[in-house]
């Protein structure tokens, strides 16, 4: 039975497959083969790859963290186990920030993906003129005061 980590990859490989129709494997290909036919397709296989070695992190240390789980003494855990279960931590962050940033790119209509070359900060939507007809605050004048203990 596959574990969390190979959901989590299945899932995601599946959605850039439905994405580009066809198989990851050859997608690498196609992006290898020419990497600015489609500028979707090579962000896609650039993020996958670096959320396939982030799983991979993960995987070394959850598995660090269970050997040292399993001969830890008591219930009280010392600092480098917990050191241990931070970078457990800090590897699953990680490893989502990558996921969300694949899951993004594969989803045309996420937002800032509408129309070509969105992906890399083009407007998306033309320019409008404020809202609001806005003008310069009109300068009123300052009224008079008088301070006590001024010379006059």
């Amino acid at each position: 039975m596959p574990d969390d980590a190979d959901d989590v990859m299945g899932v995601i490989t599946q959605q850039i497959e439905a994405r580009f129709q066809m198989p990851l494997a050859d997608l690498r290909r196609a992006v290898a083969a020419a990497p600015r036919a489609n500028d979707d397709a090579t962000v896609v296989v650039k993020w996958h790859g670096m959320l396939a070695e982030a799983q991979e992190a993960l995987n070394k240390a959850e598995d660090a963290l269970v050997a040292a789980l399993d001969t830890a003494p008591g219930d009280v855990l010392d600092d480098p186990v917990m050191a241990l279960a931070h970078q457990v931590n800090a590897a699953v962050a990680v490893r989502d920030g990558r996921a969300m940033v694949v899951r993004h790119y594969t989803d045309p209509n996420s937002p800032g993906r509408r129309g070509p070359g969105a992906w890399r900060g083009a407007e998306t939507a033309p320019r409008r003129g404020p809202a609001l007809t806005t003008a310069p605050a009109p300068i009123m004048p300052a009224p008079a005061v008088s301070v006590r203990g001024a010379q006059r």
